[in-house]
């Protein structure tokens, strides 16, 4: 799921979804959409992700082809543009990270017709609804410039004066914006602006969207919204890359102040010689390389790796905990199996070393070779290097979660219980069995944390009603949209049933759930756990250093909680460190201090446990109704209990 998969593919395409397309001689503007549209009747209201239109738009020969022929493209994009609208006007979508996308793309249809006060007026829509002030600053900022530009220089313009003037027009928006709020997003922005190159972009295309086409020979709504996106990039950010890297780093060097780290002064560490109870932690993610932590993992002393179920209890070799695979089927492997990776691992590791420098700007040898890299790779060889970055961000991963809720905790030990992912491009197809396999495993696994004393489980994962149906989708399963939507819709249910049952059936374990990466609500979004409503649950969003949201925290009424999600420094399999940011490094702090406040009082239930977290944690003091954990805090409420 989105969640435990790397961050690295939406990293790469991120700026190709900030709406600033279209590069195309500028013609008359006309008024916005929306002054000249009639009242509206009543509209649909929609609540849920699932409830939303579904639309097919036919493909000939290829999704890459398609971005290089213009005239076809601009027939391509009519319907897109149509639909959108249409389905602006019909319902009423009730999330507003979905009307920012829409609203978006329709900037960067307008930019790519040159109708340029257009787009600027969409993108003051998508605007109104960013809740994240880094966002609502630094959000449309290019497509502005641009807009500004074409109407300073005017039709028929020299390229460069047309560059020229927009990094001027660039220059003003971004030189006055408060340092200590957009500092991530522009370093996180100047690093995509310098290796964005037509190969990548290209590459990107053949990667995510011609294997949907060769299946299928069309595309669904949500992936040609984002080739319209990529056509922008392609036809506008690429033109001024130079002049976006080069305002971001004379941004950068006028006020290079780090923000201030709020989480040093939170953190306690629980020391050795106390009179302090056993916690067992269960570590429900991608595999743990065990060895890593050695004398603070399970053990089961029954139990020998010697393929043989020897204390006769349903699971081979589970002498540190258990695994299951792709597919749902029980495996000896706790760690996530190289598969097709092998004697690539060390590669990707270094590539993502480097693509997290590069993301934090950080100047280094690592991130060098990574932009180096990025800015000139063949489009043929980008699905590769994208299946490294996956595959190594979920062989890491479930280490890396393991080395966070065992930190300042010596009476903590962690047990393993791998649930596996699909690293390639496209991933496999779920099914109805696999989906049922899964179910299964999770109602084994809970009842495996049970008997063998697990009291808290970081979740660092899950699975959303779009993730099945893309997957559908790309493997051309179902005769069309609305019948991979039905599908998605019953598997999703049979995921759901068997999660919620293995969770509620153990109400002496708390989960520790992430709130996801897409910048969404969790419930519109129809992402499970995130979205149950159980008294052993607790979701976790992320924020940065200095407690402001991040820009990828997905959020809801049941996102209470959140913990550092940014740049979070922890162990990876072999026993060294790096720096990841998600959601999935938030959890797990959350976990971590369930585990110091369990082995302070043991005697804690989940609901005591979840009132001790919410109740130490801070009001933001800028948006009360997030919560920031004050391990601290809360530690010294148990002990004062």
């Amino acid at each position: 799921m989105s969640t435990l998969r790397s961050l690295s593919l939406a990293a790469v395409a991120a700026l190709l979804l900030t709406s600033c397309g279209g590069s195309q001689p500028p013609v008359a503007d006309a008024p916005p959409a929306q002054a000249t549209t009639p009242p509206a009747p009543a509209r649909t209201v929609v609540t849920s992700l699932d409830q939303l239109p579904q639309h097919t738009y036919p493909v000939a020969g290829s999704a890459t082809a398609l971005l290089q022929d213009d005239a076809a493209f601009a027939e391509f994009a009519g319907q897109v543009r149509a639909d959108l609208e249409a389905d602006l006007a019909r319902y009423q979508i009730e999330d507003a990270a979905t009307l920012q996308g829409w609203y978006g793309t329709l900037a960067s249809l307008a930019m790519l017709d040159g109708r340029w006060s257009e787009a600027v007026g969409y993108l003051d829509q998508v605007t109104a609804l960013e809740t994240k002030e880094a966002a609502r600053l630094v959000g449309g900022q290019v497509g502005r410039a641009l807009a500004a530009a074409h109407a300073q220089v005017g039709v028929g313009a020299d390229p460069a004066e047309l560059r020229a003037e927009f990094k001027r027009q660039f220059a003003l928006r971004i030189d006055g914006l408060p340092w200590d709020v957009v500092q991530d997003a522009v370093e996180r922005n100047k690093a995509q602006a310098e290796y964005l190159s037509p190969n990548l972009l290209l590459g990107i295309a053949q990667t995510n969207f011609d294997p949907v086409v060769a299946q299928s020979g069309q595309l669904g709504s949500d992936l040609a919204r984002n080739l319209v996106n990529l056509k922008s990039s392609l036809d506008v950010v690429l033109p001024v890359k130079d002049e976006i890297a080069g305002v971001y780093a004379d941004y950068i060097a006028a006020n290079r102040v780090e923000k201030r780290n709020i989480w040093p002064e939170r953190e306690i560490a629980l020391a050795a010689g106390e009179p302090l109870a056993p916690v067992m932690i269960g570590i429900w993610d991608s595999g743990v390389d065990t060895d890593a932590f050695a004398g603070r993992v399970f053990t089961n002393p029954a139990e020998r790796r010697d393929g043989v179920d020897d204390d006769g209890n349903g699971f081979v070799d589970d002498v540190h905990g258990i695994a299951f695979d792709v597919d749902g089927v029980y495996s000896a492997d706790l760690l996530h199996p190289f598969g097709d990776q092998a004697g690539l691992v060390e590669d990707s590791r270094a590539s993502m070393q480097g693509f997290q420098d590069l993301q934090a700007n950080l100047d280094t040898p690592a991130a060098a070779a990574v932009r180096d890299k990025l800015s000139s790779i063949p489009p043929a060889q980008v699905e590769a290097f994208l299946t490294g970055l996956n595959f190594y961000g979920l062989y890491a991963h479930g280490t890396h979660v393991a080395g966070i809720a065992l930190a300042g905790n010596p009476f903590a030990k962690v047990l393993t219980a791998r649930i596996t992912f699909d690293y390639h491009n496209p991933p496999q197809a779920m099914t109805l069995e696999t989906a049922r396999n899964h179910a299964e495993s999770y109602r084994r696994t809970a009842q495996y944390f049970t008997t063998h004393g697990v009291r808290v489980v970081n979740m660092s994962w899950g699975w959303t009603f779009k993730e099945i149906e893309a997957s559908l989708e790309a493997n051309g399963v179902g005769q069309d949209a609305t019948e991979r939507a039905a599908m998605a819709r019953e598997m999703l249910g049979v995921l759901r049933e068997g999660l919620h049952e293995a969770m509620a059936s153990t109400p002496q374990i708390l989960y520790c759930v992430a709130a996801g990466n897409s910048d969404a609500d969790v419930e519109f979004e129809v992402s499970i756990p995130a979205d149950f409503d159980l008294p052993n649950q607790i979701v976790v969003g992320a924020v940065d250093q200095a407690g402001d949201p991040t820009d990828f925290t997905s959020s809801g009424r049941n996102v209470v909680v959140y913990a550092n999600g940014f740049e979070v420094t922890s162990t990876i399999p072999g026993g060294d460190s790096m720096s990841m940011s998600g959601t999935s490094m938030a959890s797990p702090q959350v976990c971590n201090l369930a585990g110091k406040l369990l082995a302070v009082a043991p005697d804690l239930a989940p609901p005591d446990l979840i009132r001790l977290i919410e109740t130490g944690a801070d009001p933001h003091p800028e948006h009360p109704e997030l919560r920031l954990l004050n391990p601290r805090r809360s530690v010294e409420l148990a002990r004062a209990q």
